[in-house]
Order: structure tokens, then sequence, then C-alpha cells
């Protein structure tokens, strides 16, 4: 394959509907930073890295399992019923995800809280199981699922990473400074979370006004 077949494979590759499906989760429509969605965990528990990250996967896991199960059953779910539908598939495996998590880390378990059990009525998944999965084939819907649920593990570590670092001195309980370093509590407070997530809007806004202009 010489240069010009490789740049039109990889070309053709990135502008492929499937491949557009998990990419633009990532960055383009981000459900935290573009779409701004699931604000209640992404505030709550993104006060360190670790816990950040356990809040993302889960979700992830979650938002994956359901899009496959709704997709599978779109056919046969009537209409008037289908947010109940969507909320009981959800439901189920949340529950799921709260007891293997509680099986792997009871402390972590403990950290993350009621958070877990309101992964049901996160907006994220409930809207992509309306707006996508129950339109569209398995396999569309589990790159959508990945796309948006990666993107969302992303701006969960990059919430939870700059908050441990600067309020605590550390990234997954490793120092990051010497002795002498003072955190910023602030950070790891509530204020701390809003004024993070401030940061990083305000970064990605000024990406996409100078990407249009």
């Amino acid at each position: 394959m010489n240069r010009n077949q490789e740049h039109g494979f990889f070309a053709t590759l990135a502008s492929s509907p499937s491949t557009n499906e998990f990419v633009k989760g990532l960055w383009k429509d981000n459900p935290v930073f573009v779409q701004v969605l699931g604000m209640c965990p992404v505030l709550a528990v993104s006060n360190t890295a670790e816990n950040a990250l356990a809040m993302g996967l889960a979700t992830t896991f979650v938002l994956l399992m359901s899009n496959i199960l709704v997709s599978l059953l779109r056919k046969f779910i009537p209409k008037q019923v289908r947010i109940a539908s969507y909320i009981l598939i959800i439901a189920t495996f949340v529950t799921m995800t709260d007891y293997a998590i509680q099986a792997i880390s009871v402390e972590l378990h403990n950290s993350l809280g009621a958070f877990i059990s309101l992964i049901v009525v996160n907006c994220l998944i409930l809207s992509r199981a309306e707006a996508f999965a129950s339109k569209n084939g398995m396999g569309k819907s589990i790159l959508d699922a990945l796309g948006m649920g990666f993107g969302f593990v992303f701006a969960l570590f990059c919430l939870g990473a700059i908050r441990e670092i600067l309020g605590s001195g550390s990234l997954f309980n490793i120092a990051l400074f010497p002795e002498g370093f003072q955190p910023w509590v602030v950070m790891i407070l509530p204020a701390g979370g809003f004024f993070t997530l401030a940061l990083w809007l305000l970064f990605f806004n000024l990406l996409k006004h100078r990407k249009t202009s």
C-alpha cells in the first residue's frame, strides 16, 4: 500500500458513519464538556481521580448494556411504555453494578455512596436509549455507547485528577509534591467541583469558537 492509498484508507475510516458514532462522544459531542449532561455525579464524586474513574466506568457499563438491550428489543417495546421499559432495563444493570463494586471494594462503594444508584436517573443513559439505541441496530448502538461512555470517563477523570492534585497534592493516592506543599482544600470541596468544571467548559467553548471563526 503506497502513501496515497494509505492516506485514503485512513481518511475513509475517519469519515465512516460507524467510526463517527464512536468518535463524536469522545470530543465533538462530549456528554459533559459539550452537552453538559449528568452533572450530579460529575460534581459530586470527582473529588479524587479514583472515584471519578470508578463512576465513569460504572456509568459506561450501564450505558453499554442498556443500549444493547434497548436496541435488541426496540421492535417489541410498545411506544406507550418505552420510557418505563428503558428505566427498568437501566435499573437492572445499575443494581448489578452496585453489587459488583461492593464486592470489589467496600471502601470505594462507600465513597461513591448513593451516586451509584442515581445512575438510574442519569439523563445521559436515558437520552442515548431514547434518541439512539431505540432507532438503530446493535452495532451502531454499541459504538455510540462506547463513545459516549469513554467521553464521560475522560471528562470525569479530567475533573478528578485536577481536583485531587491541587486539593490533596496526590494522584491515585500517590504524593506528587514535597512535604511543604500546601494543598488547595477548596478543590476537594463542592465549590472546587464547580470551579474546575467552569474552567473546562470555558476551555471547550474557546476551542469551539476558534474552530468556527
